[in-house]
């Protein structure tokens, strides 16, 4: 999930959430202290009315009995002198939090609350002040007390009065607000919790699993994975996914530089190797110039040929290692032209057969294809690719009369290049092998065979700088064909 979009969660959580639980938990709340207001007076609660007008709602708890008294009055006022039949009424309406008070002119005739009644007897109405609506009354707001009046007289001719005093509990109080600041408590405690909870497992985990990841990466341990939780397509989802790629591509850069450096350590090798050996020759037979062994000018023009001959491959060999450099630093000097196959590759055969006539190597030249042919290449970097592979050609050939193919085939949309030869091939173990830097089938290190062993790994280089691709065909002991591809030009 987007760090956007959980914000807008966490905001609209935070506002929403709070007020949606606060109203169910008054809801509640308010139900239950109704419902046992309700149970506590007798009455059965249909809604909520009681919340805003309790007054109201306990007035009505003794409409019954108000209604009960007004007609005892209309039938027979006598009937209040009976104190039994006071006490009964009394009692009827103990459960509704509610009393009597029968003043006979200005004395408590009877009271159903002694105490209640001495407090609050001072300040009830005078007589002539009644309603003959249950609904009307008299309420006194520091007493918290509901006082419905009925005036008769007694049969001794004194005034009387019947007092309905009921104590008025609003459901909002104390105990109301006492639960709902509880109710509003819990509820930010949850949200809080619930919220942090969500914002940690979303966010602090998952960073401090980048974090342990990091240090992983500091001690250069690329190892450790971090996989992507599923269904995460959020910042740290793209996170975590940037982290396995960045530690796959450190991996790969290292597991390069080591092979980087142990193919340097052969290179180094290798070369000290082939150039100690024609070393050791020039020197042989420079000494034997000195000390005289070269004492006809037959042997002289021989020792002087094969200093030559060494020096040359020493040459060779430094070429090659200066060329490899500019492979591995992706600096070699390119320059491109468009050129005629066929007319290149005419010059090319044309050079190449001296070589061959003077090693007794027959050439075999076939053109295929169409001679407005073209490419774009660079002229001298494709020659020292022919010469490469017809340089291997010639040094593994064990034939003694030797043959070297050059074919040029058309496809679509390339051009293909058959370079093949009768020599001693390769095995199949080597063949996947041969492009490979310092790679070498003759593990010997034969001086005769000599080289680097990154001849191909240059070809192969070039051929794929020129937007182609190099591969071989061979069967050891018949000898090797290398192809490879090159797209034409349609300018």
């Amino acid at each position: 999930m987007r760090f956007k979009t959980r914000l807008w969660i966490t905001f609209a959580t935070i506002i929403i959430l709070p007020v949606i639980l606060t109203i169910i938990a008054f809801g509640a709340i308010s139900f239950h202290l109704i419902n046992t207001e309700g149970k506590n007076y007798g009455i059965e609660v249909h809604d909520y009315t009681m919340l805003s007008d309790s007054i109201s709602s306990f007035g009505k708890l003794t409409d019954e009995v108000f209604y009960k008294l007004q007609a005892q009055v209309d039938l027979d006022p006598a009937r209040f002198m009976d104190r039994e039949y006071l006490a009964k009424i009394n009692e009827e309406i103990r459960d509704k939090s509610s009393y009597l008070i029968v003043r006979k002119g200005n004395q408590i005739y009877y009271t159903g609350n002694e105490t209640a009644a001495t407090q609050l007897f001072d300040r009830l109405p005078e007589y002539g002040n009644s309603y003959e609506k249950a609904d009307a009354g008299y309420y006194y707001n520091d007493m918290q007390k509901l006082v419905k009046q009925i005036d008769f007289t007694f049969p001794d001719g004194l005034e009387g009065s019947i007092f309905l005093v009921t104590k008025v509990s609003s459901v909002v109080s104390k105990t109301l607000l006492a639960y709902l600041f509880t109710a509003i408590i819990g509820i930010l405690l949850f949200t809080s919790i619930m919220l942090t909870q969500w914002i940690r497992k979303g966010v602090f985990l998952p960073l401090n699993e980048m974090n342990v990841a990091m240090q992983h990466i500091a001690r250069e341990d690329f190892d450790y994975v971090l996989e992507r939780k599923p269904g995460d397509h959020g910042e740290m989802g793209e996170l975590f996914q940037n982290y396995e790629d960045m530690r796959l591509k450190l991996k790969e850069s290292k597991e390069e530089m080591l092979e980087n450096e142990k193919q340097n350590k052969e290179l180094v090798s290798n070369i000290s190797h082939d150039l100690k050996t024609p070393i050791t020759s020039i020197k042989g037979y420079v000494e034997g110039i000195i000390d005289g062994v070269a004492d006809t000018p037959e042997k002289m023009e021989r020792y002087i040929k094969t200093i030559y001959t060494k020096a040359c491959d020493m040459d060779r060999l430094i070429s090659e290692l200066t060329f490899y450099s500019g492979i591995d630093s992706n600096r070699i000097p390119y320059h491109f032209h468009c050129i005629n196959v066929t007319d290149y590759f005419n010059d090319c055969v044309e050079d190449v057969g001296f070589e061959l006539e003077s090693k007794d190597i027959q050439l075999n030249y076939t053109n295929l294809l169409n001679p407005e042919t073209q490419i774009i290449a660079d002229p001298e970097q494709m020659k020292k690719v022919i010469n490469n592979i017809i340089g291997n050609s010639i040094k593994y050939m064990d034939k003694v009369k030797g043959v070297i193919d050059i074919r040029l085939l058309e496809d679509s949309d390339s051009i293909r290049v058959e370079i093949e030869d009768n020599g001693k091939g390769i095995a199949s173990k080597d063949l996947g092998n041969i492009f490979e830097r310092f790679y070498r089938t003759d593990a010997s290190r034969n001086s005769s065979q000599g080289g680097s062993g990154i001849g191909l790994s240059i070809v192969k280089k070039i051929i794929e700088d020129h937007g182609g691709y190099i591969w071989a065909t061979s069967k050891e002991g018949e000898g090797t064909c290398m192809n490879f591809v090159i797209r034409k030009y349609k300018g």
